[in-house]
């Protein structure tokens, strides 16, 4: 799969070196010149452009048409947001992540912009913390499908309703799923006749429309 990277910070090359050991083509822009042709050197594997991201010409020159995925991963959400449309509208690349910097930028980067999925740092950072600290409480983990979807936590409390109950008798939605549950830092695969306990990191996929049902089954 080829996977254009637009910013070669710390993230953009992260990214690079992780997809490129993994097996993916990885074709990084850059605006920076000098710093191009500092890290060429250092990474051959990847193929690099010197160029500006935001223009289309520059896409273009880079050979944006043959990508499956396009990363818009600078630190500047404006610049990510140009990045995101012109891949989508201009090359139709078919996958377009987007990098959000700010959190109160979170709301524009969607379909409208692009979009199709959007990786908040702040967002992840604040889900860590707050799955970290909370018991009984259920924590967004990660957002899919343009907020249609998600990842969610729940470390199941002593009075939960579902704790001693197999999961064949939860009645979970149709629309979720559990898909794992970590217990004294094992991961156990949920299968019908797995007994929730107290204590038990459940993880569930959730659609929107679910995850009101979800967290009433779970935390009461």
């Amino acid at each position: 799969m080829k996977v254009a990277i637009g910013g070669a910070g710390n993230v953009g090359m992260f990214l690079a070196q992780g997809l490129g050991d993994a097996g993916h083509e990885i074709l990084v822009i850059e605006r920076n010149f000098a710093l191009v042709e500092r890290l060429r050197a250092d990474h051959p594997s990847v193929a690099w452009h010197a160029g500006d991201a935001c223009e289309v010409a520059a896409l273009r020159a880079a050979g944006l048409d043959g990508a499956d995925v396009l990363v818009a991963a600078t630190g500047d959400d404006e610049d990510n947001l140009v990045m995101a449309l012109l891949a989508k509208q201009e090359f139709a690349v078919p996958r377009v992540v987007a990098r959000v910097n700010h959190p109160d930028n979170e709301w524009l980067f969607n379909e409208t912009w692009g979009v199709d999925v959007s990786v908040s740092t702040p967002h992840l950072l604040a889900a860590v913390v707050q799955e970290a600290v909370s018991i009984g409480s259920l924590v967004r983990l990660l957002t899919l499908g343009a907020g249609q979807a998600g990842l969610v936590e729940v470390t199941l409390a002593d009075q939960s309703p579902v704790t001693g109950v197999s999961l064949a008798d939860v009645g979970f939605p149709r629309n979720a799923t559990i898909v794992a549950v970590i217990r004294d830092a094992n991961v156990v695969v949920p299968r019908g006749d797995t007994t929730l306990e107290p204590g038990d990191e459940v993880i569930v996929l959730v659609t929107a429309e679910s995850e009101a049902e979800v967290r009433q089954l779970l935390v009461g």
